[in-house]
């Protein structure tokens, strides 16, 4: 099997943590918001620039070639209309800036990269709530993850006939230790009973998907969207 070179945003802890494990037979390098080390670039996606100093030293680190990305960071803060304007305001640019745009700067460096080299993957991380959208503090978040996949959908139809494959992941409720305290802070089991599957998925399990997509689903499959929900929503 040929090695590739992948980049996988937000890999510190959950999700991220576990999508670097599954891609173990591959060259990848992380991120982190902070805490650069030799596996994880520091870059803190909330600020202007962090994304593109981020693609260029991972593709320093690899060697001069991406084959793939995954675009996974992301964050989940409430902002409840009755707060003041401004602070309502500042919470959903900060979730945009990190959830989409950083992700969307990522994904067109990626694509100019590809058109160079023949092709490459991109795989977008969003969420349930992308289709179904989420609790009233989270308008931005969902927001956010339909964006992801308005884009990812986009660039899988303009660029597929470069090579350039596109998917994305819409996890529900993943247990990750921020999911566990969500999960207890809106109910605990009265809200598992709103999953079919009867619980969570696991990390792991997400991170198999991303896998998948990343390196082995068939071209055809570009734009494809997986749901990893428990079939709590269903399209």
């Amino acid at each position: 099997m040929n090695k590739l070179n992948i980049l996988v945003t937000g890999t510190s802890r959950g999700i991220g943590q576990s999508i670097v494990s599954a891609l173990g037979a591959h060259n990848v390098v992380g991120h982190s918001t902070r805490d650069g080390d030799e596996r994880r670039i520091a870059a803190d996606l909330s600020q202007l620039g962090a994304a593109g100093r981020l693609w260029a030293e991972a593709l320093e680190r690899l060697g001069g070639r991406i084959d793939a990305l995954v675009n996974n960071a992301g964050i989940f803060e409430a902002a409840p209309v009755e707060q003041d304007h401004e602070n309502w305001v500042a919470a959903w640019e900060r979730t945009m800036r990190i959830n989409l745009t950083a992700s969307a700067e990522l994904c067109r460096l990626a694509v100019l990269h590809f058109r160079e080299q023949g092709g490459g993957r991109l795989v977008n991380v969003a969420s349930r709530a992308a289709y179904r959208g989420d609790s009233p503090q989270h308008w931005h978040y969902a927001a956010s993850k339909a964006g992801m996949i308005g884009m990812t959908k986009t660039i899988a139809r303009g660029y597929a006939g470069e090579n350039i494959l596109a998917f994305a992941v819409c996890p529900g409720f993943t247990m990750t230790g921020m999911a566990e305290d969500y999960v207890e802070s809106r109910g605990g089991a009265k809200l598992l009973a709103d999953i079919p599957l009867g619980r969570v998925a696991s990390a792991g399990e997400v991170a198999e998907t991303v896998r998948w997509l990343a390196v082995d689903a068939p071209a055809s499959a570009t734009g494809a969207v997986i749901d990893v929900n428990g079939a709590s929503f269903v399209r």
